[in-house]
């Protein structure tokens, strides 16, 4: 049982390195802070699960060529099992690698599996030397308590997120039919100024995109209008974990309504840009 706590405890501490790592990237490429935890809590599950395996069924290798080779592709099967189970439980693609070269149906890419070789021996040779270490410092009263306690905070944490975006797919169409809603009224109040214009979120007129914009009789008034009118519909209509999901994986795809998405998203960093 002690034993299992602790390997517990070194879940929780590779997720919330992973989350560090994920968070630091993503907002150096999004230019923005972006907090990159699938769930609320500062942790990357899919680091500490990949970290723990390695560390059990690697740890008595001690060859680095071997140990490079066994956790890259260790590492590239868990996160492709990872990326489709994800998409048949919520029919959504949280990450998606088609804009690397070398990828494969875009759920794994060979840099990345470069870089988690490269992690699963510095974790195996160098880090987790450190984390027995430490661990081994500690009182096993405490580690009792550390245990039932962050346990049941990540369960707990696990079951809100899942319940939040259990339902993404929906709430899509939901955001859909609302922005169309708002287009209705538009063209009827601006007539003959937005004719022929053909809108990306399904019919109505377009004043995301640049030329469309330029037909609005306001200009960038109605425009910033028009946005703020998506940024509310969204926010009626999303909940915060689905929000949350939409700012945190910028290269997320849906199953269905991946266009209304996409032009949600766009919409929103136009308006932000502003």
């Amino acid at each position: 049982m002690l034993f299992l706590e602790y390997l517990f405890l070194w879940f929780i501490f590779y997720s919330f390195a992973g989350w560090v790592y994920e968070s630091i990237l993503v907002s150096i490429q999004q230019h923005r802070w972006v907090n990159r935890g699938f769930l609320n809590g500062p942790l990357c599950p899919i680091y500490g699960t990949g970290a723990v395996a390695g560390v059990v069924i690697l740890g008595h290798i001690h060859n680095p060529v071997a140990l490079f080779l066994l956790a890259m592709i260790g590492a590239s099967v868990l996160e492709y099992f990872t990326s489709w189970a994800m998409e048949q439980l919520f029919h959504a693609r949280w990450w998606d690698y088609s804009h690397f070269r070398f990828n494969l149906n875009g759920r794994i890419c060979l840099l990345g599996a470069v870089v988690f070789g490269i992690g699963g021996v510095l974790i195996v040779d160098v880090i987790q030397p450190q984390v027995v270490r430490v661990t081994n410092m500690i009182p096993l009263q405490v580690i009792h308590v550390l245990f039932i306690v962050l346990m049941a905070l990540t369960i707990a944490d696990t079951i809100v997120t899942v319940c939040g975006i259990v339902n993404f797919e929906q709430s899509l169409e939901q955001f859909k039919l609302a922005v169309a809603k708002y287009g209705d009224a538009v063209r009827e109040k601006v007539g003959d100024a937005v004719s022929g214009a053909t809108d990306k979120f399904g019919g109505m007129p377009s004043v995301v995109g640049q030329k469309v914009g330029e037909s609005w009789q306001s200009g960038k008034e109605m425009s910033s209008e028009f946005m703020m009118r998506v940024k509310d519909a969204a926010d009626s209509v999303f909940n915060r974990q689905q929000r949350r999901m939409i700012a945190s994986f910028p290269r997320l795809k849906t199953t269905n309504n991946n266009e209304t998405l996409q032009q949600l998203r766009e919409t929103l960093e136009k308006l932000y840009r502003r």
